[in-house]
């Protein structure tokens, strides 16, 4: 049995994100946004990318307001913002129309934000299969609020847990280096 454990860690340890071959970019992924048409990633080349996948009922919901915040103050910066509505953890069970209601609403969100889709598992959207891909399963959005950022390389620069707030010093200089790269 140790030496199955001793394997498994091994194995494991071969997945990080140094390993990452990235045959492809960021930048070569599109989603269908709330409304139906296009967010283009190949549009933000050379910005540092926030792709968030949200939900209206989560206790996590209040970092909307620092996601917009992210956004208005680095958006002139070349950041943008992605959010993307998922219902993977049963928490955000409404159409893509109450999805934005909500959020303009009641956080006056205006950056990006994809129609609902799934973040996890075999019909997660080809992104986030990327980013496990490249990154391993620190990328892997365990809960909503799951952040990945996207440096201007094109690659995931780092990916912060739903506890970590978009207002945090931590995700604030990692942001402010990015940019400055």
């Amino acid at each position: 049995m140790k030496k199955i454990l001793i394997i498994c860690i091994i194995m494991f340890s071969f997945l990080s994100k140094t390993n990452a071959s990235y045959e492809q970019l960021a930048y070569e992924f599109s989603f269908k946004n709330i409304d139906g048409g296009k967010i283009n990633l190949q549009n933000y080349k050379d910005h540092v990318i926030v792709v968030v996948n949200v939900a209206s009922r989560c206790g996590f919901t209040n970092q909307y307001e620092d996601l917009q915040n992210l956004w208005s103050t680095y958006k002139d910066k070349n950041l943008v913002v992605v959010g993307v509505p998922t219902n993977n953890f049963k928490q955000e069970p409404g159409s893509n129309k109450d999805i934005k209601d909500f959020c303009e609403t009641n956080f006056n969100i205006d950056f990006p934000m994809t129609e609902k889709m799934d973040v996890i598992g075999g019909n997660a959207h080809p992104f986030f299969k990327w980013t496990k891909e490249n990154h391993g399963r620190s990328a892997v959005p365990k809960w909503n609020f799951h952040k990945i950022i996207i440096g201007k390389d094109g690659k995931v620069a780092d990916t912060f847990t739903s506890i970590t707030k978009p207002s945090s010093k931590k995700f604030i200089d990692l942001i402010e280096k990015e940019i400055k790269n």
